[in-house]
């Protein structure tokens, strides 16, 4: 259950993006953005700091939502860290390629105004690692996240290269980066795929679509 300053059921917990129940990139963007500017309140009017052992926020997660949560979390000065268990912007990499996107304007935080016109997801990949490399905003890539364990202080974030300690956690981690398997013989098989790059592949085969 989301709360609308994006907070869960599970108190310092927080949901945005498409994990959240809408897939567009201007609001997904938004959205991470907001629950930055929500934390920051939360986190002037509590006592303590962070410090080298405690992260103020740990975000999970490296598209849209979780690119302008870290943007934010930096322009704040708040000590973030953000781990991605793939590349970054990976559910975009997992489009169709030359999917087709909309132009619609949109304010990176950190960035400024940024306005993509209609185009592929290349363009768009394009995009963010200019906005990445322009802002040196720190991202964690191929480092996925095992559990999240509340404790006295806060949350551990644990993840097969290290431990990290947090005082809010963010999940940004869109419905793409681990498909769902049936748990069935052949499942592996190099004729079964999870996720559609190229439909021409598939021309004149006969195809069996599961969901």
């Amino acid at each position: 259950r989301v709360q609308e300053n994006f907070e869960t059921n599970l108190p310092g917990v927080f949901i945005v993006g498409e994990l959240c129940g809408m897939g567009l990139i201007k609001t997904a963007i938004n959205e991470g953005k907001l629950v930055i500017d929500h934390l920051r309140h939360r986190l002037q009017e509590q006592p303590g700091a962070a410090s080298d052992q405690m992260y103020d926020v740990a975000v999970v997660g490296a598209g849209p939502a979780g690119l302008s949560a870290s943007l934010t979390a930096q322009q704040y000065g708040l000590r973030y860290v953000t781990l991605e268990q793939g590349e970054i912007a990976s559910t975009i990499r997992q489009y169709p390629r030359q999917k087709f996107l909309m132009a619609e304007p949109l304010e990176m935080p950190l960035y400024g105004a940024l306005y993509i016109g209609d185009g592929s997801k290349e363009t768009l990949l394009s995009v963010w690692e200019t906005i990445i490399a322009n802002t040196g905003v720190r991202i964690h890539t191929n480092e996925k996240v095992e559990s999240v364990q509340r404790n006295s202080a806060g949350f551990h974030v644990k993840t097969p290269r290290a431990d990290y300690r947090a005082r809010y956690v963010v999940l940004a981690l869109g419905k793409r980066g681990t498909p769902r398997k049936l748990g069935i013989e052949g499942e592996d098989l190099p004729k079964v795929s999870y996720r559609l790059i190229e439909a021409d592949t598939y021309e004149n085969n006969e195809i069996l679509v599961v969901g």
